[in-house]
């Protein structure tokens, strides 16, 4: 009999015994799960950064595509219009120079713009290169360098540069401000605005009355660690908040409000300094390329 009362007994032992192990394989599992989770949104913000730096590129692409198509189109026309003069025979021999002249110049003016535009995607490359060139594998995983226009935009995400919810410069954006203070001494006579950006989720803090002043602190902060930390002078820089009035992606999900909570660092050369580097671009209507 007591043998009897014995066997239940193990049974539950038993039992216990198999939940715990299982619990512990549970916890292991779910741990999985949320770093899937987490590695699976971070992938997700990279391609939609890619996919709007790709968006921009190609506008650029397309827009040049037009004024070449645009200036083949004319050129086609004045040849149409000395094939007529020519098998009419009803113009002199100055009217038709003038088109062959005209003719000339259009086929210049589309062998410039089809040489501005390779020039210009070329050297919006070497810039980037150059802005990144002193940014480790880890840290560029968290900025987004994009040249357009000559203007210099270097995005770094929220959690890179603050503590969660916080405007003050977490320990661990040392590192990166440390390297984009080299990209602004590097480039010593450019100009430098520090835009905070948040989502729209309404702030929580007494001290911060709104996302507003959340974005203009955030971008101060950054200023003035540049300015004591890393000795960048403070006459190349100026500090602006944005709030929730910028967004580059919808806050209708996780990723989206992770792209918008963003401080962008725009470094501007001045114009001269620039179209000494890829030429001065013609007056509208011109039709010769300019003196280069």
């Amino acid at each position: 009999m007591k043998i009897l009362r014995l066997v239940p007994l193990v049974v539950i032992i038993a039992v216990v015994t198999q939940g715990c192990v299982s619990n512990k394989k549970y916890a292991e599992l779910q741990g999985n799960y949320t770093q899937l989770q987490n590695s699976t949104q971070d992938l997700s913000v990279k391609y939609q950064r890619s996919e709007q730096a790709l968006a921009v590129a190609n506008g650029r692409i397309a827009s040049l595509d037009e004024q070449i198509a645009l200036a083949k189109s004319n050129a086609l026309g004045l040849q149409d219009a000395l094939n007529k003069c020519l098998a009419g025979n009803n113009q002199g021999g100055a009217n038709i120079s003038k088109l062959v002249d005209e003719i000339n110049s259009s086929n210049k003016y589309i062998q410039y713009l089809v040489a501005t535009k390779n020039k210009s995607d070329s050297l919006n490359m070497v810039l980037t290169n150059n802005l990144t060139r002193s940014l480790s594998k880890e840290d560029a995983q968290g900025v987004d360098v994009q040249v357009l226009k000559g203007v210099v935009y270097i995005s770094l995400s929220d959690n890179m540069l603050y503590k969660s919810g916080s405007y003050e410069i977490s320990d661990k954006a040392g590192s990166a401000l440390s390297k984009i203070a080299k990209i602004i001494t590097d480039y010593s006579t450019y100009d430098v605005l520090i835009e905070g950006n948040t989502d729209n989720v309404p702030i929580k803090q007494t001290n911060i009355r709104n996302n507003w002043d959340l974005s203009t602190l955030r971008a101060s902060s950054v200023v003035q660690a540049l300015q004591t930390t890393y000795n960048v002078d403070p006459k190349r820089l100026t500090a602006g908040g944005r709030g929730e009035y910028n967004p580059i992606a919808d806050n209708a999900t996780p990723a989206g409000k992770s792209q918008n909570r963003r401080t962008q660092i725009i470094i501007t050369p001045k114009l001269d300094q620039f179209m000494d580097l890829i030429g001065k671009a013609p007056a509208p209507g011109a039709t010769t390329a300019p003196a280069q």
